[in-house]
């Protein structure tokens, strides 16, 4: 018996929405990394992206538990002297409410190329409205 490895080519990818209104922002990240990795199927492969394209709406509205809005922080260094910056999620939700989502789902694909080509299959809006009607995601809930 051979080990099966799914080839780039054959994967057939299918388009998911998620609606991230008063969901858990944890929560919706592992499914989202989920779908994007390909881990639901049965034809997974670690070094093949199989996976599915993830629209996500709403993620202006996702919800942090405990007091991880005003607590948690994010944090980029420069490499300059005085270059660190720190950021909220509170603040992060005023500037850009798509990045909180981004980046938590960024945390959980692998930080390879193999990762950045799952990422390029997300689409996070902030608001109820999206531009891929055409593509006839099927909703996905959590």
């Amino acid at each position: 018996m051979k080990t099966f490895s799914a080839k780039a080519t054959e994967v057939d990818r299918k388009w998911y929405v998620i609606d991230a209104a008063d969901q858990i922002l944890g929560k919706v990240a592992v499914e989202a990394a989920r779908l994007l990795r390909g881990k639901h199927k049965p034809i997974f492969t670690p070094h093949v992206d199989t996976g599915d394209h993830v629209v996500i709406i709403n993620a202006e509205k996702v919800r942090l538990s405990g007091n991880k809005e005003t607590e948690k922080i994010y944090t980029s260094y420069s490499g300059y002297v005085g270059g660190q910056k720190v950021e909220t999620p509170k603040k992060v939700r005023a500037r850009r409410p798509e990045l909180l989502v981004e980046r938590a789902i960024r945390g959980m694909v692998p930080h390879t190329r193999l990762g950045r080509a799952q990422l390029r299959k997300l689409r996070v809006y902030a608001g109820a409205e999206h531009e891929q009607e055409a593509q006839k995601p099927e909703p996905y809930t959590i």
